[in-house]
């Protein structure tokens, strides 16, 4: 039995009919692709596994397709705190797109959310962060509330976060028209205008807000009332990700970049239509 692991990005309903199982797996990164033909060619019964940012696995020599399933999705869920899905068992695929869109449902009750710590694992309410949004205006997270916010954390001096963004601007780009997701896109270590004439340079137009930083020895975000954290102890490295529900409670954490960007939308869209109730 083979078991592979790595970071990737989550796959939607558009998958079921691009990826047949002799094809290239839209979402995965390069050791996710190698890993998806090493299971190609992986005897039965086999089973592939799937996580939203955090994991894939792929067992192969099962007793039976369901043994495989099984085993695959203890394997996952054993390396992520976020849901696991099948993707393909034996030669086809059957990802389950409705789940998919949905994986971090059901999302918290109103009197749930009233519940929950500070924090930024899932579950718990993401620290009440200052920032200035993109046109200059003094907000804080907790004016987000009532939408899915994408909270981001990059710097230009940063390579991940350099080659992450033009697929995170297709996002963007695609969500336009809607009012209930918001972007956070936050510098660390570097001033606003330092961060903005690179994207600029880069012909890159992404909505980016000021933390407030001031430069690399500046390792402070701010907090509302004044109190600040450092941004270490929200993101361990840079670039991290974290989506809000409209409660402002964490339902999806990456550190490092996450791959195909375009696949958070409709799973953006159903955060923003059915969490916060």
């Amino acid at each position: 039995m083979r078991r592979a692991s790595a970071s990737l990005g989550i796959a939607l309903a558009a998958w079921c009919a691009a990826a047949a199982p002799a094809g290239r797996v839209p979402g995965l990164g390069e050791e996710g692709q190698a890993g998806w033909r090493e299971y190609i060619e992986a005897p039965d019964h086999r089973a592939f596994a799937i996580a939203p940012g955090g994991a894939w696995s792929w067992v192969s020599g099962a007793r039976s397709a369901a043994e495989a399933r099984e085993k695959v999705l203890s394997d996952c869920r054993a390396r992520t705190v976020h849901p696991c899905l099948s993707y393909a068992v034996d030669d086809k695929t059957v990802l389950d797109a409705a789940a998919w869109k949905g994986v971090w449902s059901p999302y918290a009750t109103r009197e749930q959310a009233g519940r929950a710590i500070p924090g930024k694992n899932p579950g718990q309410r993401m620290f009440d962060l200052a920032f200035a949004d993109p046109a200059g205006k003094a907000t804080r997270l907790s004016d987000l509330r009532g939408k899915a916010v994408v909270l981001h954390f990059w710097g230009s001096w940063c390579g991940p976060c350099r080659r992450e963004l033009p697929d995170l601007q297709k996002l963007v780009e695609s969500l336009e028209g809607s009012r209930d997701v918001a972007f956070v896109l936050l510098q660390v270590r570097e001033p606003i205008a330092v961060a903005r004439r690179w994207a600029q340079a880069q012909k890159l137009r992404l909505p980016l807000s000021d933390s407030g930083t001031t430069g690399e020895d500046d390792a402070w975000l701010r907090l509302a009332g004044g109190r600040r954290v450092p941004d270490r102890e929200l993101a361990k490295n840079f670039p991290t990700t974290f989506i809000l529900d409209r409660h402002g409670l964490v339902v999806f954490a990456q550190v490092g970049p996450v791959p195909d960007w375009p696949a958070y939308r409709e799973v953006l869209l159903d955060v923003a239509a059915r969490s916060g109730r």
